[in-house]
């Protein structure tokens, strides 16, 4: 079996796990995908499409990306991927990045903008009537989010695979919820997708960058320590906990 074919098994079995466990999608679903242009999200959009030809359930995929307004964007070249895809993509340009770039904002942008973008996103769903809303977020994502919490925000807590919103109206999926970073990167690498460059200036320094290098570093002392990590929270001791 061929090195490809080997990520590719590894990855769709994630998929279909996060699918599977949460009841992510259910037949009829109208979907939107948030198609940042980063690998995590290129990955999530090839996968739930290339699902379509081969699963019993069908369900409807709405690409839509939100530009931030940063010079240097690359919406078009996304949507020329896309339509190679047959996925058209849905182009909301807005001024999420540079809002959370104001100098009040200084202290953690990436917050702002990424708050920004998400409510475009549910306004969208909202428009278009759709009940689910597909983010690219990964188990490293998962991780790094529960320490950023914990360091800059003095809470325990993370993002969750499957999350309902507003009464129920919209759910938020994550399908590659138990899919490791560096499998999706291998992967993206093995599909020869496109490499969008992104041009956010806190795109190499934010605070995320920080607790993923910090990670880095503690995985390296120990193979099973990332395992531990993602499997205890799911497995918390709240006697154990200060009240």
């Amino acid at each position: 079996m061929s090195k490809h074919r080997v990520t590719y098994k590894a990855l769709n079995r994630a998929v279909g796990k996060a699918l599977h466990q949460y009841d992510m999608i259910t037949d009829g679903d109208r979907i939107i995908v948030g198609l940042s242009g980063g690998q995590d999200s290129l990955v999530l959009i090839w996968i739930l499409n290339e699902r379509l030809g081969r699963i019993p359930i069908h369900y409807e995929l709405i690409a839509v990306h939100i530009e931030p307004g940063f010079d240097g964007g690359f919406s078009k070249a996304l949507e020329a991927y896309c339509n190679t895809l047959g996925i058209h993509l849905r182009i909301e340009y807005t001024d999420c990045g540079i809002q959370g770039h104001r100098s009040e904002n200084k202290e953690n942008p990436c917050f702002i903008c990424s708050r920004l973008r998400r409510k475009r996103l549910f306004e969208v769903a909202d428009e278009l009537g759709c009940t689910k809303l597909a983010l690219g977020h990964n188990k490293d994502d998962i991780i790094e989010t529960l320490f950023m919490n914990m360091c800059y925000a003095g809470e325990i807590g993370t993002m969750v695979p499957s999350q309902s919103l507003f009464d129920q109206r919209v759910t938020v999926i994550r399908p590659l919820a138990f899919a490791d970073e560096e499998l999706i990167r291998q992967f993206a690498k093995d599909q020869s997708f496109p490499e969008f460059i992104n041009p956010c200036p806190s795109a190499r320094k934010s605070k995320r960058m920080e607790i993923k290098r910090i990670l880095k570093n503690l995985y390296a002392t120990n193979p099973k320590i990332k395992g531990n990590i993602f499997r205890s929270m799911s497995h918390v001791r709240n006697d154990y906990l200060l009240k």
